[in-house]
């Protein structure tokens, strides 16, 4: 933020004053005020020059400078509006007055054009060293020394005894439900507030998805609709192949009630932890509950390969089958010999070796991202009409996401006008997921709610996530937390 007393200069300052105050702030040009401390006009050293040339010694006052209509900018406006003004009149800087015509502050060109997106990659210093690793030995194929050690690595991490790595954490959940026999005609219980990654693999076997509300108290998979749904079942004489429960936006979901209905049915679960690696559930790592659970490493995730995912299980033989499988199925012979269908989903060395790199930060990018949303909360602490995604005395959330949510009592604006508005600011903001029962693609399927209504419904309806990056730097989330502010008033 620029500070204004150091580029202001009233009339009465003198010609050199002006120059030396140039000199100092380096910010080429100074604002000029009346006797009031109201702003009248920008001048550069331009415009003092001309005043030398025109006569003017250096200890004549700036009285003499010509009274002109400068351009500015209202408080009120959008980072695009300022940005077009800038481009239509060809400026660098442009100040911004309140009502009382005092300068508030001075916008730069350079950053209004800066867009802050969601959230970005965050890269360190480790990656590098085992990318150069696999050049040089030339293991850049699937499979390799990385990739053996980066599936130990993040085993150990979450405290599982095995892990495979793959091309995605999509095809770490469809390789789940292959190795549970899901197949045509069976069903999956899935949470429903996700992306449509994680109910995808279902229909790949043709089976049919089942949607399990959120609960409030986490916006994970509801326990009371979860046991709706398995009443449902028990007495349809059908019960689901498997569950899926999906950890969102870094929090785990209330695993006990969840495991102990599960465990009741028989049916066993699979953790969508695709979003929660770092978090935790009591102390044990998300991701490390299900038979099954699944990682995602794509580009926005809190650790990236570029595009991976894992697959981790306590169950060795679960983790054989998914490394045979992911390699095309092919069979112990001389020759190439399939008797199962496989599939091209493991990970390359070279991008392994980024994991590798990415998984010695996750501590750290944690603890970043978990200041980003203090830091949200602190900032905006007094702006009643939001109410913050919560975390539960059980739960340690890495905030992947920072999300909240726009009371409609209380803000005269919607969550989809807050983003368009944040958008208008060079600022990416999203709506929480669309429930998967309510997309077209799926709109057949059975879906159990919560309560009365749906939960996960109502926070599509009114969840923003904000830019969470654990590389975004603090001036880039002041001006998110100021825009914010601004527009809602």
């Amino acid at each position: 933020m620029i500070d204004i007393s150091a580029i202001s200069v009233r009339r009465t300052a003198t010609i050199h004053d002006a120059l030396l105050k140039l000199d100092k702030a380096g910010f080429g040009m100074l604002l000029v005020l009346n006797a009031e401390g109201t702003f009248e006009r920008t001048v550069t050293d331009g415009d003092i020059r001309r005043l030398l040339l025109q006569g003017c010694n250096m200890q004549d006052s700036l009285a003499s400078l010509a009274k002109i209509e400068s351009i500015v900018l209202r408080d009120g406006y959008t980072q695009k509006e300022a940005l077009a003004l800038m481009n239509e009149k060809a400026i660098n800087h442009l100040p911004v007055l309140d009502g009382e015509g005092l300068v508030i502050k001075v916008l730069e060109r350079k950053e209004l054009d800066e867009q802050i997106l969601l959230s970005t990659p965050h890269m360190g210093s480790w990656e590098r060293e085992f990318v150069d690793e696999a050049f040089k030995t030339n293991w850049i194929a699937p499979l390799g020394p990385n990739v053996d050690a980066f599936e130990r690595e993040v085993a150990d991490h979450v405290g599982v005894r095995h892990a495979a790595a793959l091309a995605s954490g999509t095809a770490a959940i469809h390789l789940a439900l292959v190795i549970l026999g899901v197949q045509r005609g069976d069903t999956v219980f899935c949470a429903s507030l996700t992306f449509s990654a994680s109910a995808n693999p279902i229909a790949y076997q043709g089976a049919e998805p089942v949607f399990i509300d959120s609960e409030p108290d986490s916006w994970n998979m509801s326990p009371v609709a979860l046991e709706k749904a398995f009443a449902h079942a028990a007495k349809a004489g059908k019960m689901p192949k498997a569950v899926i429960v999906v950890n969102l936006y870094g929090q785990s979901a209330d695993m006990d009630p969840i495991m102990e209905l599960c465990n009741r049915y028989g049916v066993p679960m699979v953790e969508d932890a695709a979003e929660s690696l770092g978090a935790r559930y009591k102390g044990r790592a998300s991701g490390s509950f299900g038979v099954m659970g699944i990682y995602s490493f794509n580009g926005n995730k809190i650790i990236t390969t570029s595009g991976g995912g894992m697959l981790v299980s306590d169950n060795e033989d679960y983790i054989r089958q998914a490394r045979f499988l992911s390699t095309q199925a092919r069979d112990p012979a001389p020759h190439y010999e399939h008797t199962r269908i496989g599939y091209n989903y493991r990970m390359s060395n070279i991008l392994a070796g980024v994991g590798r790199g990415q998984i010695r930060v996750l501590d750290e990018r944690v603890a970043s991202r978990r200041r980003v949303y203090d830091r949200y909360r602190q900032g905006l602490a007094d702006c009643p009409q939001l109410q913050w995604m919560p975390e539960p005395q059980w739960s340690y959330s890495t905030h992947w996401l920072t999300a909240c949510t726009v009371d409609p009592a209380r803000s005269a604006l919607t969550s989809s006008e807050v983003i368009g508005k944040l958008a208008g600011d060079h600022i990416e903001a999203r709506p929480v997921w669309k429930p998967m029962h309510m997309q077209p693609v799926f709109s057949q399927c059975l879906s159990f709610d919560h309560g009365d209504r749906s939960v996960s419904a109502d926070l599509f309806a009114n969840g923003i996530c904000l830019p969470s990056g654990s590389n975004m730097a603090d001036a880039q989330q002041d001006r998110i937390i100021e825009s914010i502010r601004t527009i809602l008033g």
